[in-house]
C-alpha cells in the first residue's frame, strides 16, 4: 500500500511538516510505503480552463502537476497538508490541486483512493481550510478519513506543535484509520472490485437567448 503526501506549505520544515510526519511515521509502521511531494515552495501558476488536458491527458504547463499525476495513479491513498492562510488553504496548494484534480479527469481513476486533509493554523480558520481540502476527494468518489477530531495541528512553529498533545494525538489516529481503510478497500476491490460508477448525465442549464 501506498500513500502521496502533499505538503502544501512554503516552510518544509514548519508546522504543517510536523503534523504531516506524525501520520507519515504512523502510516510507516503500519506497513504503508510514502512518497512526499512539497507544492507550497514551488512556482505553481492557477488552471486556464484551456482543456488542453482533454485532449492530451496532461495539463498544458509541464511542471509539478504532470510530475505528480503519474504518482497519484500508483497511490491507494493522499494526504493533503496545508498551512492556513486567511482562514484558508495555501493559494499555491488550491492551484496545484485544482489542475491536478482537473488535467488528470478520466486518466486516473480516483474511485475508492482514500483522501485525507491535514491543517496547521496559529488559532483559528482550520476547519475552513480543512474543507476546501475535503472537497476535492468528495467530487472524486474518494472516501474522506477521519480520526478523533479534525485533521489539525495548532502552533506558530513546528516546535508549538509539539506541545499540542492533541493535535498530534489525531494525527497518529488519522494514520491507523487510513491505514485501517485502506486495508479494507483492499481486500473489498479483490473481493468484489471497485463499485460502478456512473458518468452518463451530465445536467447544465441552458437559457435561449
Amino acid at each position: 500500500m501506498k500513500v502521496l503526501v502533499i505538503n502544501g506549505s512554503p516552510h518544509l520544515n514548519g508546522c504543517t511538516a510536523r503534523g504531516l510526519r506524525e501520520v507519515e511515521d504512523t502510516l510507516k509502521a503500519q506497513g504503508v510505503e510514502i512518497e512526499q511531494v512539497n507544492v507550497g515552495n514551488k512556482d505553481v501558476r492557477g488552471c486556464i480552463g484551456c482543456n488542453f488536458c482533454r485532449e492530451h491527458g496532461r495539463c498544458v504547463f509541464n511542471d509539478l502537476v504532470n510530475e505528480t499525476a503519474p504518482k497519484f495513479a500508483e497511490a491507494d491513498g493522499v494526504i493533503v497538508g496545508s498551512p492556513v492562510f486567511y482562514a484558508g488553504c495555501n493559494g499555491q496548494l488550491l492551484a496545484f490541486l485544482d489542475r491536478l484534480f482537473y488535467s488528470t479527469a478520466g486518466v486516473i481513476d480516483k474511485t475508492m483512493k482514500a483522501g485525507a486533509a491535514v491543517v496547521s493554523s496559529r488559532r483559528a480558520g482550520s476547519t475552513s481550510a480543512f474543507d476546501e481540502i475535503n472537497k476535492y476527494f468528495t467530487i472524486s468518489s474518494m472516501p474522506i478519513v477521519s480520526s478523533t477530531y479534525w485533521n489539525e495541528v495548532h502552533g506558530f512553529t513546528a516546535e508549538d506543535v509539539e506541545d499540542d498533545l492533541e493535535g498530534l494525538q489525531t494525527m497518529r489516529n488519522l494514520g491507523k484509520n487510513m491505514a485501517f481503510l485502506l486495508r479494507a478497500i483492499a481486500l473489498a476491490r479483490k473481493e468484489a472490485g471497485l463499485p460502478a460508477q456512473e458518468r452518463e448525465a451530465f445536467t447544465s442549464f441552458h437559457t435561449e437567448g
